[in-house]
């Protein structure tokens, strides 16, 4: 898939997997459990030691509906190196101009993170295919609401704060798609290996993006 293909592949698929976790083997049991109840896009953070060999593994394995991306992504030279390891989209918690030219250059949709109408402005004229609001803990869905004014056609996807009970609040703010880490990925049930709420929980959230789409 090029760019376009795939930035409309995330939006489509509406959710990002935000995963922070270094056990490839309980990795994959996460991936396949989520995919079963609906999310297919996946995000590995930078913070995860040896992220890059986890990206290119799982990019060899997994089933072609599930995108693997990068994410914690700071620099030019970090987009490059996860590029190189197959990440099909780049996800970055700052604004970096650099960043989005490089993923760019090389046709690979990239999300910067911005906070301020100023920042937002700067890395959609700059190339990038979707804005991170980050972290949207703090502004909530009445700041989206507030953004599409000035902003109807950036397309904007919240990281921080989103639930599987608030889903349904960003989306009608005008959110394109949403990013979520712990609601989605139950530590407790991952430590037990009850994969099986991971797949509820997944669909949950699926469900609950699809309901506010066609409200």
């Amino acid at each position: 898939m090029n760019r376009k293909e795939t930035t409309a592949r995330i939006i489509d698929y509406g959710v990002v997997a935000v995963i922070r976790m270094k056990d490839t083997d309980r990795l994959l049991k996460v991936i396949e459990a989520v995919r079963e109840g609906g999310v297919k896009c996946i995000e590995i953070t930078m913070t995860v030691p040896g992220a890059v060999e986890i990206i290119r593994q799982l990019s060899g394995i997994v089933p072609k509906d599930v995108l693997i991306g990068a994410g914690t992504v700071i620099n030019e030279e970090t987009a490059q190196k996860v590029m190189d390891a197959g990440a099909t989209f780049v996800v970055g918690p700052v604004l970096n101009t650099k960043m989005i030219a490089a993923c760019t250059n090389r046709d690979t949709p990239v999300l910067p993170g911005c906070y301020t109408p100023t920042e937002i402005s700067t890395a959609w004229n700059a190339g990038a295919d979707i804005i991170k609001v980050f972290p949207a803990t703090t502004l909530g869905p009445k700041y989206f609401k507030d953004l599409r004014g000035p902003f109807p056609d950036i397309r904007l996807m919240p990281t921080g704060g989103v639930t599987i009970d608030n889903v349904g609040e960003w989306i009608a703010a005008g959110a394109c798609a949403v990013g979520i880490g712990s609601d989605l990925l139950d530590k407790k049930a991952i430590d037990d290996g009850r994969y099986e709420i991971l797949t509820e929980r997944a669909a949950r959230m699926v469900t609950n993006v699809r309901k506010a789409r066609s409200a």
